[in-house]
């Protein structure tokens, strides 16, 4: 069964080959809009349905195509990929010293059959003075990531807790993603 990824992520694509799945990428046309008025979790689904059909239609009817979308939500503003050094710091120093949650949508679509789920996971910062943001930010590690920072790089020095699904930080949750597969015939264990 042919398995294609609609995102570019190469994160997403650790993760995958982590669990031993072959597949193939072909990224999504789809332009992601986090200032829908959507509740954070509904925008995050959303934008993973939109990837995940974008792409199926593109391809055979029994290719399975997962599609996903993370974002970062504190005190209801949603952050995600920032688009500048400037906004990465801001983004940055509002999560120093705080907690936040970082929200997954996933969708699979098979065909005519589309599932989609979320994962939501609470992550707390410890302290971080401007002079460390600043030289995270000019590290670039931050620039293509919900919320600007990687837990599995640099980032992680900057976690002092978390509460949920690790890979969903990373940007996608795959306790979440083998559930869906499993429900379109995709059982990888």
């Amino acid at each position: 069964m042919e398995i294609i990824l609609a995102s570019a992520s190469p994160r997403r694509q650790q993760l995958l080959e982590l669990i031993g799945i072959d597949f193939t990428v072909i990224v999504s046309d789809v332009e992601e809009d986090n200032t829908k008025d959507m509740l954070p979790q509904e925008l995050a689904v959303a934008h993973a349905v939109d990837k995940a059909v974008d792409v199926s239609r593109k391809v055979h009817k029994e290719a399975v195509v997962i599609g996903a979308d993370t974002i970062v939500v504190v005190d209801g503003k949603v952050f995600g990929k920032p688009q500048d050094d400037l906004e990465a710091i801001h983004m940055l120093t509002v999560l120093a010293g705080r907690e936040h949650i970082v929200i997954s949508g996933v969708a699979v679509a098979k065909g005519e059959t589309l599932v989609s789920g979320s994962s939501v996971t609470t992550v707390k910062f410890r302290s971080l003075s401007q002079d460390q943001i600043k030289r995270y930010v000019a590290s670039k590690e931050p620039m293509d990531k919900a919320g600007a920072y990687a837990i599995q790089g640099k980032g992680a020095l900057f976690v002092e807790s978390i509460t949920g699904c690790y890979s969903n930080v990373v940007g996608l949750p795959l306790v979440t993603l083998s559930e869906l597969l499993g429900q379109v015939g995709v059982h990888i264990v």
